[in-house]
């Protein structure tokens, strides 16, 4: 595709950046890689639960996952087959480096913010690219208001633009992106599909704890358990037949929490050692892997821990919504505070500060109707989310068939 007049103008006022001193971090893994831009926090985890869906389709793809700011490089986010970088300079020669090192054999961006050097060297490589969440907001910059056919030139490199309204999809239609490569989609978030579960012990599990109330503790850190035990004693005086299940963190830790269970004097159960719940089990210690798909159907409330602590960060509350459990966390999320703070705007979750709040929390939800509404409303943003992020996985996976058929 020939250059505009406008992106000509910019990339040669690009190459006066001189020499590139990028230097990659790694280096590029065998196989496929996906190359995915998050423009906002926001992305971040959406893109990575998207690789997640990928893998069940690619189980040797890897993501190349890149931000605009320091978040990349935090220990938060780190996990196998994805490789964090911080976007290089948007000029021809950082552009040069980056894609003759990564050579991604696809792109997927997020949002707006494009970057007209790497675009447009990604096109040069025949590097197929995809717009998700495409904003018109996000789509130009006044800094650009010399180069006026620029967003036109780049917004036409890309195979399949998702427009995040309807506003955006006609921005979209007059800046000359075929019709037929645009959808109106929504926004690109994370969101959640229901995990395995073995039916029989759902079955003979929910049959034993009919009637009792029940909720759960999971991925509760060392330092949390005796303020989850405190406060079950707390929601033990207002219904004594209360049961909480709780999940660590950590499973190598679990000889650990059973530990504090002795000494707090509750009667518990460790599940790995194959014995169900009876009418004087207080506490059940989920001391098993791949298991979660069962305690968060068995439990209509979820408290998700490694999070009472401020600085702590966060576990994905996606996974309790597609269950129908309504969310109680604490102050420390930092990894998942826009996903928090999604589910707390539709009145699907709610901040407990300390052991005291969720204890009295705890019992507020015991009540059938109070928690209903509660999950259902989780149930309802994570099931929206997670259809958008099935659609990008299924395009992105029949393009990547294309090209390994070629």
């Amino acid at each position: 595709m020939a250059r505009s007049l406008s992106l000509s103008a910019y990339l040669a006022y690009s190459k006066r950046s001189g020499k590139s001193d990028l230097e990659p971090a790694d280096e590029r893994p065998e196989g496929m890689l996906l190359w995915g831009h998050a423009e906002r926090k926001i992305h971040v985890n959406a893109l990575l639960q998207l690789h997640d869906r990928l893998l069940a389709m690619r189980p040797d793809l890897s993501l190349l996952l890149t931000t605009s700011d320091q978040l990349a490089e935090s220990q938060l986010y780190r996990r196998k087959q994805v490789i964090f970088e911080r976007l290089p300079y948007d000029s021809v020669a950082d552009a040069r480096v980056f894609f003759e090192h990564w050579r991604p054999n696809l792109a997927l961006w997020t949002g707006g913010d494009l970057q007209p050097a790497l675009l447009d060297s990604a096109a040069e490589m025949s590097i197929p690219m995809a717009l998700v969440d495409a904003d018109e907001d996000l789509l130009s910059r006044p800094s650009w208001r010399w180069f006026p056919d620029l967003p036109r030139a780049l917004l036409r490199r890309f195979e399949f633009v998702m427009a995040r309204d309807e506003k955006s999809a006609r921005f979209l239609r007059r800046m000359g992106v075929a019709n037929d490569a645009i959808t109106t989609a929504g926004r690109f978030l994370d969101g959640a599909v229901s995990l395995p579960v073995n039916e029989s012990d759902r079955e003979e599990l929910a049959a034993i704890l009919l009637g009792r109330p029940v909720w759960l503790a999971a991925m509760a850190q060392e330092q949390e358990v005796k303020r989850i035990l405190q406060a079950h004693v707390e929601v033990s005086r207002l219904s004594h037949r209360a049961l909480v299940i709780i999940v660590p963190d950590d499973i190598e830790m679990s000889d650990v929490f059973a530990d504090h269970l002795e000494n707090s004097g509750q009667r518990y159960i460790r599940w790995s050692e194959g014995e169900f719940p009876n009418e004087t089990t207080q506490v059940v210690l989920a001391d098993t892997r791949g298991e979660m798909g069962l305690w968060y159907r068995l439990a209509p409330i979820s408290f998700m821990g490694s999070s009472l602590d401020a600085n702590a960060r966060g576990c994905d509350p996606n996974e309790p919504a597609a269950h129908g459990s309504a969310i109680l966390h604490g102050p420390g999320i930092e990894r998942y505070k826009a996903s928090y703070t999604r589910f707390r705007g539709a009145g699907a979750a709610r901040l407990v500060k300390d052991e005291i709040e969720l204890a009295n929390t705890v019992k507020q939800l015991i009540p059938p109707d109070q928690t209903a509404a509660m999950a259902h409303a989780a149930w309802e943003v994570a099931s929206r989310s997670a259809s958008l992020t099935d659609q990008i996985a299924e395009r992105i996976n029949d393009r990547l068939d294309s090209l390994e058929g070629n």
